[in-house]
């Protein structure tokens, strides 16, 4: 059993997006969360979906997956007081769904603003959370990180040795569960992401390359290189380049 878990909860204050939440611009008459949507969708190996969204905007999202014929949504549920509460949501949906359909679910926990992913992405997650236990979608670093330290001085990691995180990140439906119970009885609701609070609680972490697109859509910026990457991609299909 795979279960995507697709983040859809934020408010993009840094999108400057007055009229709507950013995962509901739209691109083509298309908002962003329903690419995103499509990808896990039109996966063959993805059995159902759990969507975290902004409380407000449910029945609109609900309207917009009948118009797009998005068919593996099983539940939407609402966001919590954090991003890590809301991803908790999230999980808890997938549990409740996994219950009555299967076991030993891998979950694929992803942005709804990352709509640039690829099938196979999605596919070296589910293979190799199954082999290992978790799998972090990761880039190359291309710039050198500075880490400050907390007596000032600064410590430069080996950029060859350096990843940067993105998503999906994907888990054992219950060793996910299981750190955030854990989390929640160590009253910590802050952790930046899955893949950090797996690793504070001890687990390693096992990454695959995706690609570089593969961008959070957070910023105006960020919206002109999707909309610059699906023009692309449609290029591509009619001319064949």
């Amino acid at each position: 059993m795979n279960i995507a878990v697709i983040f859809a909860g934020g408010s993009g204050k840094r999108m400057n997006s007055v009229a709507r939440p950013k995962q509901f611009l739209e691109l083509n008459g298309k908002p962003v969360i329903i690419y995103t949507l499509e990808l896990f969708d039109n996966h063959p190996d993805i059995d159902a979906i759990c969507v975290v969204c902004i409380e407000p905007w449910i029945p609109f999202l609900k309207k917009q997956l009948k118009k797009f014929e998005i068919t593996k949504v099983v539940e939407i549920v609402s966001g919590g007081e954090t991003g890590q509460d809301s991803i908790y949501n999230g999980l808890c949906a997938a549990n409740r769904w996994n219950a009555l359909h299967g076991d030993d679910a891998v979950v694929l926990i992803h942005d709804g603003v990352r709509p640039l992913i690829t099938e196979q992405t999605i596919t070296d997650n589910i293979v190799t959370a199954r082999k290992h236990g978790n799998c972090i979608t990761c880039i190359p670093a291309t710039e050198t990180f500075v880490v400050k330290q907390e007596d000032g001085n600064l410590q430069i990691p080996s950029r060859a040795d350096s990843l940067i995180a993105r998503a999906p990140q994907s888990f054992k439906l219950n060793d996910i569960l299981a750190a955030h119970e854990q989390a929640r009885k160590d009253n910590c609701h802050d952790f930046i992401d899955s893949c950090t609070m797996m690793s504070h609680y001890g687990h390693k972490m096992h990454t695959i390359i995706g690609p570089m697109e593969n961008i959070k859509i957070t910023t105006p910026t960020d919206f002109y290189i999707f909309r610059a990457m699906v023009e692309v991609h449609e290029n591509q299909q009619i001319f064949g380049f």
